[in-house]
């Protein structure tokens, strides 16, 4: 979604929503009100934050202003990461390809396998005994 040079995108990972709205600027990335390196205490997280726009040359010419909800610091990284990355789609569909070679435009399908009855957990089972 575009409005007036601000572009618009969602990005999900695990139980992680991120809405994203990208618009020119210096590169600032603001995360549920906070600055990104600040939010992001782990640096796994800040570089897969940061990984589209290195990726396309446009960290020092847009500001990300985001609100992440749900999971843990690895998915709304992710989910952050997703939704950069399909914002810069929006920005300049050129972008898509280097994006698509990176793995950034695919939402990650990986979640948590529920737990089943009967059992302990997904897989694991209570331990049987013959006596």
């Amino acid at each position: 979604m575009e409005n007036a040079n601000r572009y618009y995108a969602t990005g999900k990972r695990k139980t992680s929503v991120a809405r994203t709205w990208l618009k020119s600027g210096s590169g600032n990335i603001v995360v549920n009100g906070k600055p990104a390196d600040e939010y992001f205490t782990v640096d796994t997280a800040r570089t897969a934050v940061k990984s589209p726009l290195v990726l396309t040359d446009t960290l020092a010419s847009y500001d990300v202003m985001a609100t992440v909800s749900g999971g843990g610091i690895s998915g709304q990284a992710g989910a952050l990461r997703h939704g950069i990355a399909r914002a810069l789609m929006v920005a300049n569909p050129d972008f898509r390809a280097v994006l698509k070679k990176a793995g950034m435009v695919t939402r990650d399908p990986r979640a948590k396998e529920r737990k089943k009855y009967g059992q302990k957990a997904a897989r694991a089972r209570f331990q049987f005994s013959k006596r």
